[in-house]
């Protein structure tokens, strides 16, 4: 079924996932086109971003934010056109970045967490990518938490994601030494092709060797997106005062068990402790968004100047966003992963 000017499709929280979430956690409901109010504007999907905080939305595990109550729309980001509007800072046609809207055709905004987009200034799904949160994510974390000096030696994993492939890239502008990983031998290429320093596949059996070999004065900066036999790896190398900014640990964010296996925490707090290793987790619009006029300004003039590659993965319809966003958590994407929900033009 395709977008049309008639009917609303929603995807709504059917089930809390256990493990893996999947099409099964998902209803797709079949509404009507909202009416808007004084203040109000009417806005149509064109673009969805999937991203791994998703799987935590759509757990009642508390959390930093509420989760999706079952037979709510699923969150997420898009970029919208608006289709009529009855807001004095809008019109019909404009494009913007909503948060509020989430996995449907059509939302009612009140102008809360929208964001006006130019068109000229690149493709308007790049504001769901390295114009958008993740690249926020990517440049206040580095930026803030890890403070980069030139000569230093920043590790990223997950590093064709977008958050990964922005933090490598930005490493390289303020004179890091970086070592980029990611899972599978395309992507490792990927990684060198990119200009990184050294390229890792972290599903070679001589993963933790060839880390070790690729930081031979130790890690000054590990930017964290996986957790699991990644930080393992990384744990015994980092130097005195290392930072690490918390972003995810799109490991375990399936896992409905602790994991088998000894308990390596008490090893972990100890190294920490002993070299003055800061850890800072952070939650990008929470803790930075009143920075963002900021990473926007530098970050577009990087990739103006081509200074950043990006990298993106767009799937097809609506209903592909389930198994896109398992495919997504279990790390078969290749770049930002985005839906397109519908046309580009006004109807």
């Amino acid at each position: 079924m395709t977008q049309n000017g008639t009917q609303n499709r929603q995807l709504t929280l059917a089930s809390r996932p256990a493990g893996a979430p999947g099409k099964d956690n998902f209803h797709l409901k079949l509404d009507s086109v909202p009416q808007i109010e004084e203040g109000q504007l009417l806005l149509r999907t064109v673009y969805l971003s999937l991203d791994p905080y998703m799987r935590g939305r759509m757990s009642d595990a508390k959390s930093y934010a509420e989760p999706v109550a079952i037979g709510e729309v699923m969150v997420g980001g898009t970029v919208n056109r608006v289709v009529a509007s009855r807001h004095p800072d809008y019109q019909a046609g404009d494009w913007v970045v909503s948060y509020t809207v989430g996995w449907q055709d059509y939302g009612v905004s009140d102008g809360s967490m929208l964001f006006k987009l130019n068109p000229e200034h690149g493709p308007v799904s790049h504001a769901l990518g390295v114009l958008g949160m993740p690249g926020f994510t990517a440049y206040m974390g580095l930026k803030d938490i890890g403070q980069p000096e030139p000569g230093e030696t920043l590790v990223v994993a997950a590093a064709t994601g977008p958050v990964g492939a922005t933090v490598a890239q930005i490493g390289k502008i303020m004179g890091c030494r970086v070592v980029a990983i990611a899972g599978g031998e395309q992507k490792r290429q990927h990684l060198e092709a990119m200009g990184v320093d050294v390229a890792l596949d972290h599903r070679d059996p001589d993963f933790a060797q060839k880390l070790a070999e690729a930081c031979p004065k130790g890690i000054d900066i590990y930017f964290e997106n996986v957790g699991g036999a990644v930080f393992r790896a990384v744990l015994p190398l980092l130097n005195f005062r290392a930072r690490i900014p918390l972003c995810g640990t799109v490991s375990g964010y399936n896992a409905v068990d602790l994991p088998e296996g000894p308990d390596h925490l008490d090893m972990a707090w100890s190294i920490l402790q002993t070299r003055r290793v800061k850890v800072q987790g952070f939650i990008i619009f929470d803790d930075y968004g009143h920075r963002y006029e900021e990473f926007a300004e530098e970050m577009a003039r990087w990739v103006a100047e081509g200074k950043i590659e990006y990298l993106e993965q767009i799937i097809d319809g609506l209903e592909a966003a389930p198994e896109g966003l398992r495919d997504l958590l279990e790390g078969k994407n290749f770049g930002k992963l985005v839906v397109r929900v519908g046309p580009d033009e006004l109807a």
